[in-house]
């Protein structure tokens, strides 16, 4: 099965205008993402899905693949699946890297997209990492996970999950960036309309829960550096 990794991109972020070309140490957040992922083994494919004429020029002289979609797409899930349906035909597996994970590591996509391939059963595959630092439990940009005894997802809040009230020792896991579909299961999520716990925590992948559809979720141990503010962005550039 033909696999590709598609890059969803806009420039209208309400937290962070223009963060796909925001610079870090002079080179655009976009590219350092897509140099990440063009290490990857398991894949056919790489290209970025973008409404945006800024991004298609900037990703266009970086040399990589770029398609351009309707500013009506809801999520980047439905950006991929107009790519899809126009542009990849012959593609049965699609790897969604959010632009703004410029540290993801290739052997998890590889992971993920051979664990696709491998099992029938799995519609839908994203990954999460325990959360080390305490505060990322309170910040709203982390996106925490909680899931059940087989590893699939229960929940996906901006709110710490589950909620400590006996004050026990619980882990909390952190929601990576990256999502796997198989080609019907994508096209059938962007036939769905939006659900309400997508709208209200404006997390695309509630749509497949509220759907009665399952998530698996892979465990790892890479805790990647998300870029969703300015002050992200400062602190990956300290970093690099």
């Amino acid at each position: 099965m033909k696999t590709s990794i598609i890059i969803p991109s806009r420039y209208g972020s309400g937290r962070f205008p223009g963060k796909p070309l925001a610079l870090i140490k002079g080179k655009p957040l976009i590219q350092f993402t897509l140099e990440r992922v063009k290490k990857c083994k398991e894949v056919d494919f790489i290209a970025v899905a973008t409404d945006d004429e800024r991004i298609y020029d900037a990703v266009k002289k970086m040399g990589f693949n770029v398609f351009m979609t309707p500013k009506t797409c809801k999520s980047g899930t439905d950006r991929i699946a107009f790519t899809a349906l126009k542009f990849l035909k012959d593609y049965g597996i699609f790897i969604n890297v959010q632009c703004d994970e410029p540290l993801i590591e290739p052997n998890l996509i590889d992971k993920l997209a051979l664990l696709l391939k491998k099992d029938k059963s799995l519609e839908y595959i994203t990954a999460a990492s325990p959360i080390i630092k305490e505060e990322f439990t309170k910040n709203p940009n982390a996106i925490k996970v909680v899931f059940d005894k087989n590893g699939y997802a229960l929940y996906f809040s901006r709110f710490a999950i589950p909620y400590n009230r006996e004050n026990i020792k619980v882990k909390y896991y952190k929601h990576i960036g990256i999502y796997g579909y198989k080609r019907k299961s994508l096209l059938e999520f962007s036939k769905n309309k939006m659900s309400p716990l997508e709208k209200s925590e404006s997390l695309e992948q509630l749509r497949i829960l509220e759907n009665g559809k399952k998530i698996k979720i892979v465990i790892t141990k890479h805790n990647s550096i998300g870029v969703d503010t300015p002050e992200d962005a400062s602190e990956l550039e300290k970093y690099l």
